[in-house]
């Protein structure tokens, strides 16, 4: 049996959300990062398309060891409603608009024109299914919402993880590394309102997950003030999450193993992990990155 492998990922930055069961107007957060969502960060460093084949992607085994738990922090969001000065191109691209518009009594004289003084009550509407015109090229709304839509959002503020995945084939990790600090799309921690922070692919090595937690100190920290005392980063014992190949009995699924990814939200099944604390080497390897 070939030794396993770990690429050690470093997951950090103002704000992560990690969303396991939310829709639109709810959207929770994980207490840590799922596995979904990080396969999801590889594949768009990787270049895959949505509705490409995950293949060994999705067959990795999955850990995180929370270094930084973070602080849950909850976000009331508002899109749309309220009012908005009115705007010549509002009229062109808004016929409810352009009627409304008409009826406004506006002062006599050489600028009578209502444009950026005159407002109308729940004057902005968000745009929904957006789609492109085909003769002007343009984005456009299929439809414009007069009310706010209100969602409530959940982040993980000022969270660190090492994330750990392993496979058999320590060339294929490399590769996934490699991506993640050039990538060919966007990243995100969750939600496109969470880049990552730093350095986030931190090296492959041999060994089991559990053996990679142990055997690396914590993230650090940002750098800390002249004459601030330093946080030890061995006499700690932070909680790990690791991936198991069978059920576990007393342990409820996760419904984050990614299937395939796609525009309806994709297809996921179910995993199992155990959890522990993780006693970390006093000789643990540090750290030598950019945070």
């Amino acid at each position: 049996m070939s030794t396993p492998h770990v690429l050690l990922l470093r997951l950090a930055g103002p704000l992560q959300s990690w969303g396991l069961t939310g829709r639109f107007a709810q959207r929770d957060t994980h207490s840590r990062p799922t596995k979904s969502g990080v396969i999801g960060l590889c594949a768009a460093a990787l270049g895959l398309d949505r509705e490409e084949p995950l293949g060994e992607l999705a067959e990795v085994v999955f850990g995180v060891r929370a270094d930084r738990p973070g602080t849950p922090m909850r976000d009331y969001h508002t899109v749309g409603g309220g009012t908005f000065p009115l705007r010549p191109r509002d009229l062109l691209t808004d016929h409810q608009r352009a009627t409304k518009a008409m009826a406004l009594t506006a002062p006599e004289g050489p600028e009578a024109a209502p444009f950026g003084r005159s407002e109308l009550a729940a004057w902005y509407g968000s745009p929904k299914y957006v789609t492109r015109d085909p003769v002007s090229g343009a984005l456009v709304s299929g439809q414009v919402r007069r009310q706010a839509l209100i969602t409530e959002r959940w982040y993980l503020a000022d969270a660190a993880f090492l994330v750990g995945l392993q496979a058999p084939d320590p060339a294929f990790l490399e590769r996934i590394g490699h991506a993640l600090e050039h990538p060919r799309r966007l990243l995100w921690l969750g939600r496109k309102a969470c880049p990552p922070s730093g350095d986030l692919a931190l090296g492959v090595v041999p060994g089991p997950l559990r053996e990679a937690f142990e055997t690396h100190a914590l993230l650090p920290e940002a750098p800390h003030y002249e004459g601030e005392p330093e946080r030890p980063v061995t006499d700690v014992r932070p909680w790990a999450w690791i991936e198991s190949p069978r059920p576990l009995p007393g342990v409820a699924p996760l419904p984050d193993q990614p299937v395939r990814f796609g525009a309806d939200g994709g297809v996921h099944s179910r995993r199992w992990e155990t959890r522990s604390r993780i006693t970390i080497a006093r000789d643990a390897h540090g750290w030598d990155i950019i945070l």
